[in-house]
């Protein structure tokens, strides 16, 4: 699985929007967007008006740092978003909504989409009943993810849910399970455009496309 190995704070710099990578500091005064919102680098202060091939690049990018995709990985989702049936723009949107570590993240079980990336591939839940370590795979309706029943598992995402309990769940999934029970969580129907993280909302997914489709 790769892993995205630079300072995640620039990422937010370089976008000039914050991509909630870092849980809840993105939320705090300590944010690099409230600190210095300016691209990184010794020239990063001049920002020049982009051009049509930059404003593009610089949707696809904010979409892919987002979901904390690679470039490879964000080939093959948007490769799989065309040969769907609809409008791609939509579609390549419902699968990174769909993708599991997604679902983990958006059912309040992790911080930050980084971290919900880390429980899944260390095997920490399960889907339908099974064991499942990847991040990428992309869950269908009537799909239920589940912590597995072990101490350092459940540890670990009651903790984060303890802390993000008020973060509204998304309405194509649904918590399930009492307090006493393993966290477990079904995704009901498949996501459409206003099921998207809000904080991504604005994305031109038009433009994602003439990039991607030149």
């Amino acid at each position: 699985m790769g892993r995205i190995t630079t300072s995640v704070c620039k990422l937010c710099r370089r976008e000039g929007v914050k991509l909630y990578l870092k849980g809840t500091r993105c939320e705090s005064s300590k944010c690099a967007i409230e600190r210095r919102n300016k691209a990184p680098g010794m020239h990063g202060a001049r920002r020049s008006k982009p051009s049509e091939y930059g404003t593009r690049l610089r949707e696809k990018q904010k979409l892919k740092r987002f979901y904390g995709l690679l470039d490879r990985q964000f080939s093959r989702q948007f490769a799989d978003a065309s040969r769907a049936t609809g409008n791609t723009g939509e579609q390549l949107l419902s699968l990174m909504e769909r993708r599991l570590d997604n679902v983990v993240y958006r059912l309040g079980w992790a911080p930050s989409r980084a971290t919900a990336r880390q429980i899944v591939a260390h095997g920490h839940v399960t889907v339908n009943g099974k064991h499942c370590d990847i991040p990428s795979r992309v869950l269908a309706p009537g799909d239920v993810v589940e912590v597995k029943n072990r101490e350092h598992s459940l540890k670990i995402v009651r903790g984060h849910l303890a802390e993000w309990e008020k973060r509204p769940v998304a309405a194509f999934l649904e918590r399930q399970g009492s307090e006493s029970d393993a966290p477990k969580g079904l995704l009901t129907r498949v996501p459409g455009r206003t099921d998207v993280d809000p904080n991504i909302d604005q994305l031109r997914e038009q433009l994602i496309i003439e990039f991607c489709s030149r």
